[in-house]
């Protein structure tokens, strides 16, 4: 059986679905939080479980019989974000897991500027130690997160973000095919896999000029200084911590940690990933 877990969220959902269009029901598990939030996947004959990164011994029971384990990564960061995979690897372990695969991402590395890929890096560690068959997904930067960014631009018209570098958006249905053509095909990628990218590495600068060319609207380019966006995120209500891990996603860009583009996600999803532009669209006629 292969279980996800965050199976209610955008990935694992996503992860999910595309494992169903590969295999029987009743060889898909979930490890969710609430469970009601999955029962329309129990209806369908998916095994439901509960399972807390907080409370490791509901991840024993919901990772029971995992010839593979999916292990999405906690949206957390620093210490709190590690203890978690910390303890979801270990029920893994003590379940008797066959293969663990974890939703890394491109960069993650102990030095990264960016905090996220340092729990990463740390995550992967972790896996490296249990001896057991393991897989990190290095997911190219979630597209979702740069078109949170343009949120205020789409109406503004004006891309008022720091300094920043190339990155290698990706979209999350795309990440999650790929996922799934892994888990269905065992062992195709021993420890970490190549960056899995869009089609190309962009910054927002190039951004700006998918945006209008998509809308037909003028779209400018103003670089703002670092501490600037800082206290603005602070006087939209982000706590500190966010609003640093959201101004290191800008240095960690800079330092050209996400400029890699390669062709392993469209050689697993048989197709090229969609463009910046087809996501900033679909997103933007909603």
């Amino acid at each position: 059986m292969i279980i996800v877990t965050g199976a209610t969220g955008k990935l694992g959902r996503r992860t999910v679905e595309h494992l169903l269009e590969r295999l029987p029901t009743d060889r898909v598990g979930v490890s969710v939080r609430d469970p009601r939030k999955a029962q329309d996947l129990a209806e369908r004959g998916v095994r439901v479980r509960q399972g807390s990164f907080d409370d490791p011994a509901s991840l024993v029971h919901a990772f029971e019989g995992a010839e593979q384990l999916l292990l999405v990564s906690l949206d957390r960061t620093g210490e709190e974000c590690v203890t978690g995979h910390r303890a979801a690897i270990d029920a893994a372990v003590k379940a008797g897991a066959g293969r663990i695969l974890y939703t890394s991402q491109m960069g993650a590395a102990q030095d990264s500027r960016f905090q996220a890929c340092r729990d990463h890096a740390q995550t992967e560690d972790l896996l490296r130690a249990t001896g057991l068959p393991w897989t990190a997904l290095r997911n190219g930067f979630y597209a979702a997160s740069a078109l949170q960014l343009l949120e205020s631009a789409r109406h503004t018209g004006d891309i008022a973000l720091p300094a920043d570098g190339p990155v290698s958006w990706t979209g999350h249905d795309d990440l999650a095919e790929a996922a799934a053509a892994i888990l269905t095909d065992e062992g195709r990628f021993e420890g970490p896999t190549p960056p899995l990218t869009g089609p190309a590495a962009l910054d927002f600068d190039a951004v700006a000029e998918i945006a209008a060319q998509a809308t037909g609207r003028p779209f400018t380019r103003t670089v703002v200084p670092g501490e600037a966006f800082r206290k603005q995120a602070l006087a939209h209500g982000a706590p500190a911590p966010i609003a640093d891990l959201m101004l290191s996603i800008f240095a960690a860009a800079r330092n050209g940690e996400f400029t890699a583009v390669d062709p392993t996600l469209a050689e697993l999803i048989g197709r090229e990933p969609a463009t910046f532009r087809t996501l900033l669209e679909h997103t933007w006629a909603e």
